[in-house]
This record gives C-alpha cells, sequence and structure tokens, in this order.
C-alpha cells in the first residue's frame, strides 16, 4: 500500500478554508479515484514540535491506495478537476509526497 500525503506549509496570511477542504474538495477527489482510492484521512494542524509553537502545515491529507500505479490510474484522468479546485478552499501550493505503508495498525 502507498500513501500520498499532500501538506499545505503554515504561511502567514494564507488563506485555508477547512470546512471546504473536508466537506467538498476530499469528497470530490475519492468520487473521481473510485476505487482506486481505499481511504483518505485529513489532517488540521495545531501546533509544532511543541504545544506554544505553530503547525508546520496548516492542512494536509493522506490518500491511501494499492499501489503508485493505483494512485496514477483514479487521478490523472481527473487530475484538471481535482487541482483546478484548489482555489476554492487555499492560496497556498500544496507539497507531495508518496511513502509506501510499512506499518497499518488498523488492520
Amino acid at each position: 500500500m502507498i500513501k500520498v500525503s499532500v501538506m499545505y506549509p503554515n504561511t502567514p496570511g494564507a488563506r485555508f478554508d477547512h470546512d471546504y477542504y473536508r466537506d467538498k474538495h476530499l469528497p470530490l477527489l475519492k468520487e473521481r479515484m473510485g476505487d482506486f482510492c481505499r481511504y483518505y484521512t485529513i489532517d488540521r494542524g495545531i501546533a509544532g514540535g511543541t504545544p506554544d509553537t505553530p503547525p508546520t502545515y496548516i492542512g494536509m491529507c493522506h490518500i491511501f491506495c494499492d499501489s503508485a500505479e493505483d494512485f496514477q490510474a483514479g487521478f490523472g484522468p481527473h487530475a484538471d478537476e481535482i487541482l483546478g479546485d484548489i482555489p476554492n478552499y487555499t492560496d497556498l501550493s500544496p507539497i507531495l509526497q508518496l511513502s509506501e505503508v510499512v506499518t497499518d495498525t488498523r488492520s
């Protein structure tokens, strides 16, 4: 299994609509990707390394797929629509990382 992490840096003055991200953007992504997206999670940054420091990322999501090929098969045909929705919730540019999931204790 792989995880695609999409992270939005916590930049002073930036706009990020967490409600839109949760209620519209990620459901759109899941609908377009269908079964190629096993599931996703959404995080809202609350603190950095200590409780009194700002979070490194204001928001992020993690998209879980069986393989990088499955991610591309599900995301690729809808990339323009999904990426085109980003200005509806933020003025930040996302940082992406693909990772191999070594352990998933949910199973």
